[in-house]
């Protein structure tokens, strides 16, 4: 028990040593006071500035130029000023001291402990994602923290020295924390650029078809090229890429065919434009439908009834397809109709035709109805109503129904008689016996 008393009195009579020396020492309040200075000019100007930067920057809700998509972006780093201020404010400090005093670790403390606040804001404040937030909880906050307490390079040593096995292939675990941290951020930025690009593209005026491209060509390269500088800056060698780029050109060889003639149909159908978002079409499956959606592998066709059909990319290529609504082209409907064989079908024409052009729908400046003399039936004499409309008889066949109110309704009041099946029954021979008639 002596023996550990006097040891802990000895630790405590070298911090009472060091603690002193630390007070009676000029540099060290100075360095302070320019800490805590910096510390309340960064509050001050924070407060001041950002109203104003935050009015400046705000465009209007109803403005999606280039430029306010870039203010929009600035926005977002806002909750860094203060942190950010008071870090740069303490640097100079830093530098002041140094050049006075020689020393400068209190303020350089400081510093770091501001850069860890910074740290911390842009992890609480920025990051939306869960899975970028868990990193930056897991990685970036503990990483900085570590490096406020100036325990940065002992415990990178550390990392670096130890080496996990993989196989033919290892790494560190100081290459496995970069490699995440790096593709955190490279990742966030690339999602944020891909909307902000999609949003971009979306608003020009090109065919649904070009824009779709354009859309997927501009994710492509974009998280193309963070995939390349992440595997740049984690250190994997690009040979190995190719390794696994022949690796899997043989998978899709293989086993992998389907959705790569898939991919490829969808890129063609985007570049020709014979099927995109919007357009209703009915294939040679008989599967019809409007188009709602086209992804990298497939279709998607949503029915009159509410029920969606994925249809698989490469049936638009290799079977027959019908666009009823190919460059917004009219389609022509028909309907039959019969009229008894007591009509004057001379008076039909004249009766019906008029009715069905009335219509608001029906086409009948350019592509006026027709009406045409089908056949001899055998209950009336059967006719059909040709007509134009600017789009698809949905619903189903809603136009069809009209006109064929409008046929009714027109030879019910011109007095004309809709035949209905009718047989007539001779019995040969009269009727049995003990059956009267």
């Amino acid at each position: 028990m002596n023996d550990l008393l006097n040891t802990t009195l000895g630790y405590i009579a070298t911090a009472y040593e060091v603690a002193f020396v630390w007070l009676i020492n000029p540099a060290n309040w100075v360095q302070f006071a320019l800490l805590v200075g910096a510390y309340l000019v960064a509050v001050f100007i924070t407060r001041k500035l950002n109203p104003r930067l935050t009015k400046l920057l705000t465009p209007a809700q109803d403005n999606f130029s280039m430029l306010s998509h870039a203010r929009r972006f600035i926005l977002v780093f806002m909750p860094l000023l203060l942190p950010l201020l008071a870090f740069g404010l303490t640097a100079i400090g830093e530098q002041i001291t140094r050049s006075i005093f020689g020393s400068g670790e209190v303020i350089a403390f400081g510093k770091r402990v501001f850069l860890f606040l910074a740290v911390r804001a842009f992890v609480r404040d920025m990051l939306s994602d869960t899975l970028l937030k868990l990193i930056g909880r897991t990685v970036l906050i503990p990483m900085a923290a570590i490096y406020a307490l100036g325990f940065l390079d002992p415990v990178l040593f550390w990392l670096g020295a130890t080496i996990i096995p993989l196989g033919n292939m290892s790494f560190s675990l100081l290459g496995l924390l970069r490699f995440l941290v790096v593709a955190t951020i490279m990742f966030w930025l690339g999602r944020w650029s891909n909307d902000q690009s999609t949003s971009i593209i979306s608003k020009q005026e090109m065919r649904p078809a070009t824009q779709q491209l354009a859309v997927k060509a501009t994710e492509i390269a974009i998280f193309g090229v963070a995939f390349l500088v992440v595997m740049n800056i984690a250190g994997v060698p690009l040979t190995s890429l190719a390794v696994l780029t022949g690796a899997l050109g043989v998978g899709i060889g293989f086993g992998l065919q389907k959705i790569a003639s898939n991919f490829v149909s969808g890129v063609i159908l985007l570049l020709e434009g014979q099927a995109t978002v919007g357009d209703y079409v009915e294939l040679d499956g008989g599967e019809a439908g409007t188009i709602v959606k086209m992804t990298a592998r497939a279709a998607i066709l949503e029915t009159y009834d509410g029920k969606w059909i994925v249809v698989p990319n490469e049936d638009f290529i290799v079977t027959r397809v019908i666009n009823y609504s190919d460059s917004g082209s009219a389609n022509r409907y028909d309907v039959a109709f019969s009229v008894s064989y007591d009509t004057d079908i001379n008076t039909v024409t004249g009766i019906a035709l008029p009715a069905v052009a009335a219509l608001d729908f029906v086409l009948d400046a350019l592509m006026p109805p027709d009406i045409e003399l089908d056949g001899f039936g055998d209950n009336g004499i059967d006719f059909i109503v040709e007509f134009w409309v600017s789009g698809i008889d949905d619903g189903r066949f809603k136009y069809r129904s009209h006109v064929r109110f409008a046929v009714w309704n027109a030879l019910k009041n011109a007095g004309i008689e809709i035949p209905f099946p009718q047989r007539v029954v001779e019995i040969k021979g009269g009727f049995p016996a003990g059956v009267s008639e």
